[in-house]
């Protein structure tokens, strides 16, 4: 080793989007258990043991995608995370899905610091969270910034008083700000804790100015698995999927005389229960949770034909066409965009409890209706298609039976639409529905904006929530079957 006066070694290990990913599970042929918190807990305690200079870091989204988080609203989670005790988190966009009021309660309930530059109380230009923290170990000082997505604000569009400044030269820009107030010659190490998914990260390094001495970014958002880092403008850039059932981890070596990294290694560790014993204490824990939702959830809804999958949200999926099918049914529209990320799981079925549901459709939202032109609704199709919006971090959409839209990738262009085996005529009347979520945010999802969508009728609400519509449409229903059409193509 290297003088450690002058170099010290860190281990750093990192999660994001763990989404309540609370309990293991089976897997493979042979039923192995992989993920969970008490096997990634029990690593997470057997590195600390065994190596000095250990952080673990979380970057966003620890609330919404089971149903223990949904029942408690985030409440079980942050105790879950207080067990975890993570020296650092920063806010993704689902740690504001329970409201503003309500993530501030989480915030003070939090036994560790989260950090958060970019969220501002409009009316004092005042930052809503601790923007940066400075963490000294072993006399290293190592600063962190934390950076959320855009997608915070379109779930905070209802409340006024709040905003963000998150394009991506702002937020350059407050980072910038933080290294020049507070990072001196005494910082050793400076960490951007980010939420905006992982090319908006490499897009971010570029614009980063190497004087103000960042040296790594730790992103989520975008569920991206990787064979090794990014490395741009000198800036390490790294995630580790979703989930729990891996970990992603740094050894770096820092030079106090230079105030940079001089080695480092990356790996990401599947959590499995080859990596080491699970940690009972905090297992016991979420039993206690387990067991009340349990007895609520396990009600048998109904039984599908076949398991429907839901494997990619950028593409046509089998179980998003049911749901499409069940709310085009309910609303009588011409065509329904289903949000693919509202659908939080992989697979349904065959046999479905009220808690499946509930875990793969956590969100209990309105279901609006609007007429639009034919050229509008192009126009959505379009702009949900185009390649760039298919990355991961973009938001694409289930659609249901009848319609059919075909995308030239080549031309970046709608080749064609056509509703029943009809051309969708430009100047032609269209009924749609969308939920609440995308309704408020459908500038940037719909590619129309609010005037638009009622230019030509009043909007109607259909329901108040979506997820009581699937819920007693297959209550209603038993042995429904669904398949991937060719409703959305791409050539």
């Amino acid at each position: 080793m290297k003088d450690s006066k002058r170099f010290k070694k860190f281990t750093i290990l990192h999660s994001n989007d763990m989404h309540g990913d609370f309990l293991a599970e089976a897997q493979g042929a042979e039923g192995n258990l992989i993920g969970g918190l008490a096997l990634l807990s029990g690593y997470i305690n057997k590195v600390r043991k065994t190596e000095k200079n250990v952080l673990y870091l979380i970057s966003g989204d620890m609330v919404q995608g089971s149903m223990i988080d949904s029942e408690y609203k985030g409440v079980s989670t942050m105790e879950i995370m207080n067990y975890l005790a993570p020296d650092v988190v920063t806010l993704g966009n689902h740690e504001l899905d329970y409201g503003l009021p309500h993530l501030l309660f989480l915030e003070k309930m939090a036994n560790f610091p989260i950090v958060n530059a970019n969220l501002y109380i409009r009316k004092y230009f005042k930052r809503l969270m601790r923007p940066y923290l400075i963490l000294n170990v072993e006399g290293f000082d190592v600063m962190f910034i934390g950076i959320t997505t855009e997608k915070a604000l379109e779930a905070l569009k209802k409340d006024a008083t709040i905003g963000t400044f998150i394009g991506l030269e702002d937020a350059s820009a407050e980072v910038g700000k933080i290294c020049n107030a507070y990072k001196d010659q005494d910082i050793d190490l400076t960490i951007l804790l980010t939420h905006i998914g992982f090319e908006p990260d490499k897009e971010l390094a570029a614009l980063l100015d190497p004087a103000w001495g960042v040296d790594m970014i730790i992103g989520g958002h975008s569920h991206t698995i990787l064979e090794q880092p990014a490395v741009v403008n000198n800036i390490l850039i790294a995630q580790a999927g979703t989930g729990t059932d891996q970990i992603g981890r740094f050894d770096i070596v820092v030079d106090d005389d230079t105030n940079s990294i001089v080695e480092w290694k990356w790996q990401l560790i599947p959590v499995d229960p080859n990596l080491a014993e699970p940690d009972a204490e905090l297992q016991k824990f979420i039993d206690s949770f387990k067991e009340v939702v349990d007895r609520k959830y396990n009600a048998l809804l109904c039984r599908l034909a076949q398991k429907l999958t839901h494997p990619r949200r950028i593409e046509e999926t089998a179980l998003g066409n049911l749901f499409a099918d069940i709310f085009a049914e309910r609303a009588g529209v011409d065509v329904v965009f289903v949000g693919s990320g509202a659908i939080r799981g992989t697979e349904m079925g065959p046999l479905v409890t009220l808690g499946d549901l509930y875990k793969i459709f956590p969100y209990e939202d309105t279901l609006l209706k609007f007429t639009i032109t034919g050229a509008q609704l192009k126009q959505i199709f379009g702009h949900f298609m185009r390649p760039e919006n298919r990355t991961g971090a973009g938001e694409c959409f289930q659609v249901n039976r009848g319609v059919q839209a075909i995308y030239d990738n080549a031309r970046h262009a709608l080749q064609s639409l056509s509703i029943k085996g009809k051309p969708v005529a430009d100047d032609a009347p269209y009924t749609i529905s969308i939920d609440g979520y995308r309704h408020k945010n459908s500038d940037t999802l719909l590619s129309l904006s609010n005037a638009d969508l009622t230019a030509l009728a009043a909007s109607q609400v259909i329901a108040t929530s979506g997820r009581d519509v699937l819920e007693e449409y297959l209550r209603a229903h038993q042995n429904l079957n669904s398949q991937v059409e060719g409703r959305l193509q791409y050539r």
